[in-house]
């Protein structure tokens, strides 16, 4: 599979609804990738439109005759399922995966609990209900320890644990964005993406990124709105290293049934090399500061044509019949 497709018919692809915004704790970001995306789109030649599902009904991508959407949405609502359900109802093709994926995706303990079931390398982890069982998880993992949402992405939620003393304040902060909070096994060492394009046997990993934050602390802020974090692509990891990632991340993709895209997070553990998935975005940034396109460019794939190639691959998981055959089978019926 080649990573360049100069042959997509534009005009074929009819009117285009980028969905952005919504109302999740994302709503931000995702206006910063929405507003990229049609920008990126209309550049092409596409007949694309902004659509905000916080302010506008989703009914009316029906009413107002879009023919595909680029899901521009992060978390709640925009990368769990729910929006591509609606969208499977609609009969509307969209980007990513579909509505199983994207739900297993965005729940980071039934992600690991898949990937554990199938021999991949994934942190230790407990699902707790209260400060008393972070404490007791703090035990359990070691010092430092993750804690954080299992259902939010862009590290909202979040707190590194390193003593007793903190679990309590973690705990709650977690737990204002999700009732099931998730504490991880801290993993030292180096920090890395990795995108996958594609699906199924033609899913193909794009270079992985190192990333060095500051005092190593990649959080909301540093992610989006500092230059501060310093982006490695080409990463500079050996070969052999690089490799063995991008296999291990369109192993993980094709594990979950992903499609389209998504963007996997690794830590390499400092003491053996040991790569481990901490968790996979199926509906990535696409800001200034985004990861997808900027490991894409090193691909020598441009912003434009990942968007538009995106595009191209929307889809639905059970495409809707023709309507002369469906109304013949209820004849027959």
């Amino acid at each position: 599979m080649s990573l360049q497709d100069n042959n997509i018919d534009t005009a074929a692809l009819g009117k285009v609804a980028v969905l952005m915004g919504g109302s999740s704790a994302e709503r931000d970001v995702s206006l910063m990738s929405g507003s990229g995306v049609l920008q990126a789109l209309r550049a092409r030649g596409v007949d694309a439109h902004s659509f905000d599902p916080a302010y506008n009904n989703l009914g009316d991508l029906k009413r107002d005759g879009y023919s595909r959407c680029f899901i521009a949405l992060h978390g709640r609502h925009g990368e769990d399922g729910t929006v591509q359900g609606a969208l499977e109802l609609l009969g509307i093709p969209y980007t990513g995966s579909g509505v199983l994926a994207s739900s297993i995706a965005m729940d980071k303990i039934m992600t690991k609990r898949l990937w554990r079931a199938e021999g991949l390398p994934t942190p230790d982890w407990r699902l707790v209900a209260n400060a008393t069982e972070t404490e007791q998880a703090l035990q359990a993992l070691g010092a430092p320890m993750i804690v954080k949402p299992a259902r939010e992405g862009s590290t909202i939620g979040l707190t590194k644990v390193t003593d007793v003393a903190q679990c309590a304040q973690a705990y709650a902060l977690a737990s204002r964005y999700d009732p099931e909070v998730l504490c991880e096994q801290f993993i030292a060492g180096d920090e890395t993406t990795c995108p996958v394009l594609g699906e199924a046997a033609s899913a193909q990993a794009l270079p992985v990124i190192r990333i060095v934050a500051p005092q190593g602390n990649y959080d909301y802020e540093h992610k989006y709105f500092t230059d501060d974090t310093q982006y490695h692509c080409p990463s500079g990891l050996p070969e052999a290293e690089e490799q063995a990632i991008q296999a291990l991340v369109v192993q993980a993709f094709r594990t979950l049934g992903c499609r389209g895209w998504a963007r996997a997070d690794i830590m390499i553990r400092a003491t053996d090399r040991q790569p481990f998935l901490l968790e996979i975005n199926t509906s990535p940034g696409m800001t200034g500061h985004s990861l997808v396109p900027m490991s894409a460019r090193a691909a020598g794939v441009s912003y434009e044509d990942l968007c538009l190639r995106l595009l191209a691959q929307a889809t639905l998981d059970t495409p809707l019949p023709d309507r002369d055959t469906a109304a013949h089978s209820g004849d027959a019926a």
